[in-house]
């Protein structure tokens, strides 16, 4: 039986959503055990729950026997608990999975450089609420089970990380983004403006010089401007790629989606053995 234990970093998730999720467990993965911690339902304004409850529901979900800790929703607050998280986690070895995307990227970040828990990118239980978001549920389900169909498909054998763009942009130049040199970087973004998109690549190509090259996921749900910025997304990533000097390497099947794909941090080749 492996068993996952679910909290809520940032923002909440109700209880229909934990329950659809739930239900396609137990129909479809029985050898599956999901624990939503009671947290992930908390209402604390913006969050669910103030910062100690969210830290106290992680810390929780890491200190059971848990084999992964998968992360409910995004939404802004994941930051805000990262560097308890890492003063309280350090030095455990990296047994345990933590699961999710978007702000939780922090998480899974900090997880990487530290050691402490094995990061991997993919699909959260909010997704059920998307348009085919029961595939994408699948996917994450299928992945604990020991499936690895829903793997990015292009990750090949360099050691890879994923993350949402503005998060990646904040994670610069903290003690928490990992030592990126080699690895391949794969971004997507939702509901930012495209100039804003540019500035983002402004910033996080210049903190990502010596990385094997940097591949653009899908850019969603992006605002009209009162103007037309005048290139779309990729041509955005090829130039700022080209003025810093580092690879592009072409478009990632990851998004604020429900296709977004699993990318394990580090070397998929290491996850196929777990």
């Amino acid at each position: 039986m492996t068993r996952i234990a679910i909290c809520a970093p940032g923002t909440p998730i109700t209880s229909e959503d934990a329950a659809r999720v739930e239900a396609l467990a137990k129909a479809e993965f029985p050898e599956l055990q999901l624990d939503f911690h009671p947290q992930c339902f908390a209402d604390g304004g913006h969050f669910a729950g103030p910062d100690e409850m969210r830290l106290g529901a992680l810390l929780a979900c890491a200190n059971s026997a848990a084999d992964v800790v998968w992360f409910a929703k995004g939404g802004y607050g994941s930051n805000r608990i990262v560097a308890q998280a890492v003063e309280a986690l350090s030095g455990r070895s990296a047994q345990q999975q933590w699961f999710g995307y978007s702000d939780c990227g922090y998480l899974l970040a900090a997880a990487h450089r530290e050691g402490f828990a094995r990061a991997v990118h993919g699909p959260m239980p909010v997704d059920v609420r998307r348009e085919g978001g029961t595939d994408a549920i699948r996917r994450a389900l299928g992945w604990f089970a020991g499936a690895r169909a829903g793997l990015e498909p292009d990750l090949g054998g360099q050691p890879a990380v994923a993350f949402n763009l503005i998060t990646l942009a904040m994670l610069c130049g903290t003690r928490f983004l990992p030592d990126l040199t080699g690895y391949a970087v794969l971004v997507e973004e939702v509901a930012e403006h495209l100039y804003a998109v540019d500035r983002l690549f402004f910033h996080v190509t210049e903190h990502l010089r010596g990385i094997a090259g940097l591949r653009l996921g899908r850019l969603s749900a992006v605002p009209d401007n009162d103007r037309p910025f005048g290139s779309d997304s990729e041509a955005i990533a090829r130039d700022w790629c080209e003025r810093t000097g580092i690879p592009y390497l072409g478009l990632a099947d990851i998004g604020h989606d429900a296709a977004n794909k699993i990318v394990p941090f580090g070397l998929a080749a290491d996850f196929a053995r777990s």
